[in-house]
């Protein structure tokens, strides 16, 4: 690996002195929903990725200089043609070395299927949670940093049934993402004791949801787990069973955490609104982190912000690791620099992992959202936290335990 490293340095230096380029880019691209359902969650999420980049950029950039640069493409959440299209741009036209996302499930798997795969390019999502991204045959390329909602739905279905709510109807967006999480919660609370009254799935982006709320309200339960989005449906059902008198109680997971969601609904109609969402466990990159991120203006408490950070680092990493900006061996790099045995590496430590990889020593990085230790399908364990909805925000209330 040191004399790969070595020869490679050797000729991009070469490169440089004779084509006089001053700087050299390696390109890492992030694809967000940037519009659609989860347009008020994207930016955030972006600016974890981006303080990874400014980080790595200002201790020295990659590979002897090079700066690390972070084009964008919009999926829109929900439009599979529009995911295809931005990945085929970063693959094919932009030339990134990896990616950092996509955001929502649909976006990442046919981002995956139609362009990073047949390109040969490493993907890794900081918010896809389906269980369906386990299932991508993907030629070990696509990862990600948040846990399976295989977890997620467990957790919540415990959270609430340690509430002493056991008795819920659902309604879930009609999408790898919200019929996996459901099926995942509805397995979890039914299997602890609790009664599913009324399940129904819906369309995104709608007008108008008053037909499947009356049959979930016909059911009498006085609780509605909504498991959508926070800027589409998710937002749209809230409103109209707040108008239609339905239901005291309203639940939610991470697509609707978001406090755009609280604003447009209002704090008095949601307050008391439980959610769950992927956290931090106690670690000291958690901290490190956090006050870099408050540093740099941006909010560390974000969903999805830390798993970001952590995948934008991890990718470059992962580069350093391989040696070059090519593609190939680069899913290889990244389960080295992710993985024990190997000297920690806390988030910011760029300089730090840079001489132990031109020295030749095994790294471990440790991140902003905790441990990072890939499994066989590229997926990370995790904690999930309980959001309440408080004083006209999202509180955090700590963890869901076992």
């Amino acid at each position: 690996m040191i004399n790969k490293r070595l020869l490679a340095s050797a000729v991009a230096a070469s490169t440089l002195a004779l084509t006089g380029v001053a700087n050299a880019e390696v390109k890492v691209g992030f694809l967000g929903g940037f519009t659609g359902g989860i347009e008020s969650l994207t930016p955030p999420i972006r600016d974890g990725a981006r303080l990874a980049v400014e980080q790595v950029n200002a201790q020295g950039g990659l590979l002897g200089g090079e700066e690390l640069v972070m084009p964008t493409g919009d999926t829109t959440c929900s439009d599979a043609s529009a995911a295809s299209n931005a990945a085929d741009r970063m693959v094919n036209s932009e030339e990134v070395t990896a990616i950092v996302g996509a955001l929502c499930t649909g976006a990442t798997i046919a981002a995956a299927n139609n362009a990073a795969v047949p390109g040969g390019v490493l993907m890794v999502s900081p918010a896809s949670t389906a269980p369906a991204v386990t299932e991508i045959d993907d030629n070990d390329l696509v990862f990600r940093t948040v846990p399976s909602d295989a977890f997620q739905g467990e957790m919540l279905a415990k959270l609430l049934l340690d509430k002493g709510i056991d008795y819920v109807a659902v309604t879930f967006v009609n999408n790898d993402y919200g019929s996996g999480l459901a099926e995942a919660f509805t397995t979890a609370f039914e299997g602890g004791g609790g009664t599913i009254a009324e399940s129904l799935g819906h369309e995104d982006n709608r007008s108008d949801y008053r037909s499947e709320l009356g049959s979930l309200s016909v059911s009498g339960a006085e609780t509605l787990v909504v498991l959508a989005y926070a800027d589409t449906s998710g937002q749209t059902i809230l409103r109209q069973a707040y108008e239609g008198g339905m239901f005291t109680q309203y639940v939610g997971a991470d697509g609707m955490v978001g406090d755009s969601l609280v604003e447009a609904i209002g704090a008095d109609v949601l307050d008391g609104m439980i959610a769950t969402r992927p956290g931090s466990p106690d670690l000291p990159g958690v901290d490190i982190f956090e006050a870099a991120a408050e540093e740099a203006g941006y909010d560390p408490s974000a969903v999805f912000a830390a798993q970001a950070y952590d995948a934008a680092f991890l990718i470059a990493l992962a580069i350093e690791q391989n040696g070059s900006a090519e593609r190939e061996g680069l899913s290889e790099a990244l389960r080295s620099v992710s993985s024990a045995p190997g000297e920690v590496i806390l988030p910011g430590e760029w300089e730090k992992a840079v001489e132990l990889i031109a020295a030749g020593t095994e790294i471990n990085y440790e991140g902003a959202s905790g441990t990072q230790e890939f499994d066989e399908n590229g997926d990370v364990p995790g904690v999930v936290v309980e959001m309440v909805v408080e004083d006209g925000s999202f509180t955090n209330k700590g963890f869901v335990d076992l």
